[in-house]
Protein backbone atom coordinates (compact mmCIF):
# COMPACT_ATOMS: atom_id res chain seq x y z
CA UNK A 1 0.00 0.00 0.00
CA UNK A 2 2.99 2.34 0.77
CA UNK A 3 4.03 2.03 -2.56
CA UNK A 4 1.27 3.05 -4.60
CA UNK A 5 0.95 5.95 -2.21
CA UNK A 6 4.61 7.04 -2.98
CA UNK A 7 3.82 6.57 -6.77
CA UNK A 8 0.89 8.38 -6.60
CA UNK A 9 2.55 11.04 -4.70
CA UNK A 10 5.58 11.08 -7.43
CA UNK A 11 3.24 11.46 -10.08
CA UNK A 12 1.43 14.34 -8.55
CA UNK A 13 5.26 15.87 -7.72
CA UNK A 14 5.70 15.19 -12.02
CA UNK A 15 2.32 17.07 -12.68
CA UNK A 16 3.05 19.58 -10.68
CA UNK A 17 6.61 20.68 -11.88
CA UNK A 18 5.33 19.86 -15.45
CA UNK A 19 2.58 22.86 -14.60
CA UNK A 20 5.18 25.50 -12.76
CA UNK A 21 7.60 24.97 -15.96
CA UNK A 22 4.92 25.39 -18.20
CA UNK A 23 3.49 28.60 -16.09
CA UNK A 24 7.56 29.77 -15.55
CA UNK A 25 6.80 29.97 -12.10
CA UNK A 26 10.16 29.67 -9.54
CA UNK A 27 10.61 26.84 -7.28
CA UNK A 28 9.57 28.97 -4.10
CA UNK A 29 6.18 29.35 -5.50
CA UNK A 30 4.19 26.35 -4.17
CA UNK A 31 0.90 27.81 -3.29
CA UNK A 32 1.03 31.31 -4.23
CA UNK A 33 -0.69 31.22 -7.53
CA UNK A 34 -1.15 34.08 -9.06
CA UNK A 35 -5.27 34.99 -8.81
CA UNK A 36 -7.20 34.13 -12.10
CA UNK A 37 -10.04 36.03 -13.00
CA UNK A 38 -12.50 34.75 -16.09
CA UNK A 39 -13.72 38.26 -18.19
CA UNK A 40 -16.91 38.24 -20.69
CA UNK A 41 -14.81 38.18 -23.57
CA UNK A 42 -15.53 40.88 -26.00
CA UNK A 43 -17.51 40.68 -29.35
CA UNK A 44 -15.27 39.71 -31.80
CA UNK A 45 -14.81 42.43 -34.64
CA UNK A 46 -16.27 41.66 -37.84
CA UNK A 47 -14.68 42.60 -40.97
CA UNK A 48 -16.04 44.91 -43.50
CA UNK A 49 -18.45 43.57 -45.80
CA UNK A 50 -17.34 44.69 -49.02
CA UNK A 51 -19.59 46.12 -51.78
CA UNK A 52 -21.95 43.81 -53.81
CA UNK A 53 -21.01 42.99 -57.54
CA UNK A 54 -23.28 44.51 -60.17
CA UNK A 55 -26.13 42.60 -61.16
CA UNK A 56 -25.97 41.41 -64.96
CA UNK A 57 -28.41 43.20 -66.70
CA UNK A 58 -31.76 42.36 -67.67
CA UNK A 59 -32.57 41.17 -70.91
CA UNK A 60 -33.93 43.72 -73.51
CA UNK A 61 -37.15 42.95 -74.48
CA UNK A 62 -37.36 46.40 -76.45
CA UNK A 63 -37.35 44.10 -79.96
CA UNK A 64 -39.72 41.67 -79.33
CA UNK A 65 -42.09 44.34 -77.78
CA UNK A 66 -41.74 46.46 -80.65
CA UNK A 67 -42.27 43.84 -83.72
CA UNK A 68 -45.09 41.64 -82.08
CA UNK A 69 -48.14 43.26 -84.28
CA UNK A 70 -47.33 41.63 -87.52
CA UNK A 71 -50.83 43.48 -88.89
CA UNK A 72 -48.70 46.49 -89.23
CA UNK A 73 -46.30 45.20 -91.53
CA UNK A 74 -46.43 46.67 -95.24
CA UNK A 75 -48.46 45.22 -97.63
CA UNK A 76 -46.44 45.36 -100.32
CA UNK A 77 -48.61 46.33 -103.22
CA UNK A 78 -51.78 44.67 -104.73
CA UNK A 79 -50.78 41.21 -104.10
CA UNK A 80 -49.89 41.76 -100.51
CA UNK A 81 -53.55 44.04 -100.29
CA UNK A 82 -55.08 40.49 -101.51
CA UNK A 83 -52.93 38.05 -99.61
CA UNK A 84 -53.64 40.26 -96.41
CA UNK A 85 -57.80 40.65 -97.04
CA UNK A 86 -57.32 36.81 -97.18
CA UNK A 87 -55.13 35.74 -94.56
CA UNK A 88 -56.81 38.74 -92.17
CA UNK A 89 -58.41 35.83 -89.46
CA UNK A 90 -55.30 34.16 -89.59
CA UNK A 91 -53.14 37.32 -89.25
CA UNK A 92 -55.44 38.62 -86.03
CA UNK A 93 -55.04 35.34 -84.28
CA UNK A 94 -51.19 35.33 -84.82
CA UNK A 95 -51.22 39.19 -83.94
CA UNK A 96 -53.02 37.60 -80.79
CA UNK A 97 -50.83 34.93 -79.57
CA UNK A 98 -47.85 37.56 -80.58
CA UNK A 99 -48.96 40.03 -77.74
CA UNK A 100 -49.98 37.52 -75.38
CA UNK A 101 -46.95 35.99 -75.61
CA UNK A 102 -44.50 38.85 -75.30
CA UNK A 103 -47.01 39.34 -72.18
CA UNK A 104 -45.97 36.49 -70.70
CA UNK A 105 -42.03 36.74 -71.74
CA UNK A 106 -42.67 40.24 -69.35
CA UNK A 107 -44.29 38.34 -66.40
CA UNK A 108 -41.75 36.26 -66.53
CA UNK A 109 -38.87 38.42 -66.67
CA UNK A 110 -40.54 40.36 -63.76
CA UNK A 111 -41.16 37.27 -61.55
CA UNK A 112 -37.61 36.16 -62.26
CA UNK A 113 -36.13 39.46 -60.81
CA UNK A 114 -38.70 39.70 -57.91
CA UNK A 115 -37.54 35.34 -57.19
CA UNK A 116 -34.20 36.58 -57.25
CA UNK A 117 -34.57 39.68 -54.95
CA UNK A 118 -36.50 37.50 -52.19
CA UNK A 119 -33.90 34.28 -52.55
CA UNK A 120 -31.16 37.34 -51.56
CA UNK A 121 -33.39 38.54 -48.72
CA UNK A 122 -33.68 35.14 -47.34
CA UNK A 123 -29.94 34.22 -47.47
CA UNK A 124 -29.02 37.63 -46.18
CA UNK A 125 -31.33 36.73 -43.27
CA UNK A 126 -30.23 33.28 -42.59
CA UNK A 127 -26.23 34.28 -43.18
CA UNK A 128 -27.14 37.30 -40.31
CA UNK A 129 -28.97 34.78 -37.73
CA UNK A 130 -25.59 32.15 -38.36
CA UNK A 131 -23.14 34.81 -38.06
CA UNK A 132 -24.65 35.64 -34.86
CA UNK A 133 -24.61 31.81 -33.95
CA UNK A 134 -21.08 31.90 -34.38
CA UNK A 135 -20.11 34.84 -32.56
CA UNK A 136 -22.28 33.65 -29.97
CA UNK A 137 -20.25 30.28 -29.60
CA UNK A 138 -16.51 32.14 -29.95
CA UNK A 139 -17.82 34.32 -27.04
CA UNK A 140 -18.57 30.80 -25.11
CA UNK A 141 -15.59 29.27 -26.24
CA UNK A 142 -13.52 32.34 -25.00
CA UNK A 143 -15.24 31.79 -21.45
CA UNK A 144 -14.96 27.92 -20.99
CA UNK A 145 -10.98 28.39 -22.12
CA UNK A 146 -10.53 31.24 -19.11
CA UNK A 147 -12.57 28.95 -16.67
CA UNK A 148 -10.66 25.92 -17.74
CA UNK A 149 -7.55 28.09 -17.02
CA UNK A 150 -8.17 29.18 -13.87
CA UNK A 151 -9.38 25.47 -12.85
CA UNK A 152 -6.04 24.26 -13.50
CA UNK A 153 -4.04 26.99 -11.55
CA UNK A 154 -6.80 25.49 -8.84
CA UNK A 155 -5.83 22.15 -9.42
CA UNK A 156 -1.92 22.94 -9.14
CA UNK A 157 -2.65 24.61 -5.48
CA UNK A 158 -4.99 21.91 -4.20
CA UNK A 159 -1.76 19.04 -5.57
CA UNK A 160 0.75 21.66 -3.53
CA UNK A 161 -1.38 21.44 -0.41
CA UNK A 162 -1.59 17.76 -0.76
CA UNK A 163 1.87 17.16 -1.39
CA UNK A 164 2.98 19.99 1.12
CA UNK A 165 0.52 17.95 3.89
CA UNK A 166 2.18 14.67 3.03
CA UNK A 167 5.64 15.66 3.60
CA UNK A 168 4.71 16.89 6.41
CA UNK A 169 3.09 13.71 7.69
CA UNK A 170 5.93 12.04 6.23
CA UNK A 171 8.70 14.31 8.22
CA UNK A 172 6.83 13.93 11.11
CA UNK A 173 6.58 10.39 11.03
CA UNK A 174 10.57 10.09 10.15
CA UNK A 175 11.10 12.27 13.50
CA UNK A 176 9.04 9.86 15.57
CA UNK A 177 10.37 6.94 13.92
CA UNK A 178 13.85 8.02 14.51
CA UNK A 179 13.11 9.01 18.16
CA UNK A 180 11.41 5.71 18.58
CA UNK A 181 14.75 4.13 17.38
CA UNK A 182 16.80 6.19 19.53
CA UNK A 183 15.17 5.36 22.66
CA UNK A 184 15.26 1.75 21.79
CA UNK A 185 18.50 1.78 21.53
CA UNK A 186 19.31 3.57 25.17
CA UNK A 187 17.01 1.11 26.22
CA UNK A 188 19.02 -2.11 24.50
CA UNK A 189 22.17 -0.25 26.09
CA UNK A 190 20.39 0.13 29.53
CA UNK A 191 19.42 -3.75 29.35
CA UNK A 192 22.67 -4.65 28.10
CA UNK A 193 24.58 -2.51 30.70
CA UNK A 194 22.58 -4.04 33.24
Amino acid sequence: MTDERQRVASELRRVREAVRERALLDGEQTTKLPPVTTRTPEEPKMEAVPPAAAPPPQPDGTAVNALWDVSKAPAGGALGRFLRRMLGPLVTAQVAWNSRQVQLDNEILAYVDSRFDTTHRHYDQVLGIHGRHIQDINERHLILQEELVAHVHDLVKRIDLVLGEAEKGRLGLEFALRDVRNRLERLEERLGRG
